[in-house]
Order: structure tokens, then sequence, then C-alpha cells
């Protein structure tokens, strides 16, 4: 990750703004600005880590006088009561910046360690767990860095690098035939052309059409099997919809190459971690 992306300073400036604004009242009214202290972050439960360098670069923006020191890396699990980071400097700064920092924190690591256990689930097969635009507004290249975290991969950032025609976009078209004919006149050659498909004869257009991707669109296990029988290597084959942690390794054997996720960032529960002065 790049971490001098100008979006992430963006993200990280504004989540400043929305909580201290003009300032903070409680700690400028009771703690003299030359008060200097340490802090250390907790985490309170078992999970993969994912965010210490965003919550760095918070305190950072706050005060150049804060050292911040992480004492595990992204990707690393670690235990309940473990301290992951101290914090040094300015007291006032450093209550400032905790909950903005332990929000990223939170979120990220609560992405990463369920991202892990999508992936461990099916470790054993030759598929890839990736995730889907349904991430917070603003927050996507924060939340997809998570996803690879836990293991996981990225699908398109958005809308802008990938070709993916939904069932709108081929209702527009007139057909799957029709809006891949229509693309494929418009688009470089480099990029890649997926069409998401509900049934079996949507399959055999995709694949007459010789698009790159087929995405088996809430389809049952069996329809999907034979859908993987169809395609037979042509095309990869990437199963979304309604997916859930319980029917993960089904999914797994029937063949596809790529499942794709919402849950990695849409219904995720923050791990709990807190800030302490020592």
């Amino acid at each position: 990750m790049n971490w001098n992306n100008p979006i992430i300073k963006e993200i990280i400036e504004r989540a400043i703004q929305e909580d201290i604004w003009t300032g903070d009242l409680s700690s400028e009214l009771l703690i003299p600005e030359s008060e200097l202290g340490k802090a250390v972050i907790i985490c309170n439960e078992e999970c993969i880590i994912a965010g210490l360098p965003v919550a760095e670069m918070v305190f950072y923006h706050l005060s150049d006088e804060i050292l911040f020191t992480a004492l595990v890396e992204d990707g690393d699990r670690v235990e309940e009561g473990q301290v992951i980071a101290e914090i040094k400097g300015p007291v006032r700064e450093i209550l400032k910046g905790e909950r903005v920092a332990l929000n990223f924190l939170q979120r990220l690591s609560g992405i990463a360690s369920r991202t892990n256990i999508y992936v461990n689930a099916v470790s054993q097969y030759p598929v890839k767990i990736v995730d889907t635009r349904k991430t917070t507004p603003t927050l996507r290249i924060l939340e997809k860095y998570a996803v690879r975290v836990g293991g996981g991969y990225n699908h398109r950032m958005g809308l802008y690098d990938g070709v993916l025609l939904k069932d709108n976009h081929i209702i527009a078209a007139g057909g799957i035939s029709r809006a891949v004919e229509i693309i494929r006149s418009r688009l470089s050659h480099t990029v890649k052309i997926e069409v998401e498909v509900e049934d079996i004869a949507g399959v055999e257009e995709a694949l007459n059409a010789g698009v790159d991707i087929i995405m088996l669109d809430n389809m049952d296990i069996e329809e999907m099997k034979i859908a993987v029988g169809i395609i037979n290597g042509q095309a990869l084959v990437e199963a979304s919809g309604g997916i859930s942690l319980e029917g993960l390794v089904e999914i797994a054997e029937a063949g596809v190459d790529i499942i794709s996720v919402g849950a990695l960032t849409h219904h995720i529960k923050a791990i709990d971690m807190s800030l302490s002065l020592v």
C-alpha cells in the first residue's frame, strides 16, 4: 500500500475534522498543553490486525512531537489483551486522536479478521476469495486493503477499472451478445470483460460471446456445477450473490475460480480495542 496516496491522507484529514472540528473541549480545558505522557493501544479480542499505519498517520497529523511505535504488524494474529502499539508525546494530542485512530483500527481489523476466516475455510481448494464494491462510502481504498491483509483478493476498485455487465446493462443493450459486441468495439484490448448470468442459457450466451469471466449470480449448487462443466476452462468462473460462510466449501467444491463475498466489507463487527494512558 502506498501510504502517501493523497486519497488516504484526505480520508484521515476528514475523519479528524469530523471529530475535532474547532477543538477538543474536554482535553483542552483539562490538560496543560505542555503535559507529556504515554499511552498504549490494547486489543481486547483475538484478531488479525489491520490499519496500524493509518492509526500512526492520525497521530502524526495531530502532532509531529508524537512518537507512535507499532508492536505488531498488519497481518499479524494477536491475542486478547495484547498491546499492539505505544504512543508517546503531548497528552492532549494523544487524546484528540484516540477515537479516530481506534475507529480505523477496529473496522479494518474486523474486515481482515473476517476475510481470514473465509480464506482459511477454503484454503485446500484452488479458489480465490474476493471482495465487492459493497464498501463504506469514501473508505473503499482502506477496506480493500484490509481484505488483502486478511489473505483475500480485490475485485475491481470501482466502475472505472473493469467491465462487469450486470442485469441492467444487459437489459439496456438488448441481451448479452449485443452488450458484449458494443463493449468490445469500444474497449481497450487490455481490459477483460465479465458478464453476470443467472441461468444456464446466460452461461451459454456469454461463452459464445467470448467473455473473459462469467459471474454465476445466485445459482444453486447443482446449477453451478452444470455451469462450470459447460464453461470447462474457457473463461474464469466467479460465484456471487448470497455467499455465506456455511456454504463456502460446497461452492469451492463446485469448481469455481473466484468467490466474491460482499459480507467481507458490508457486514462487519468491529474488533474491540482500547487506548489507555499508562
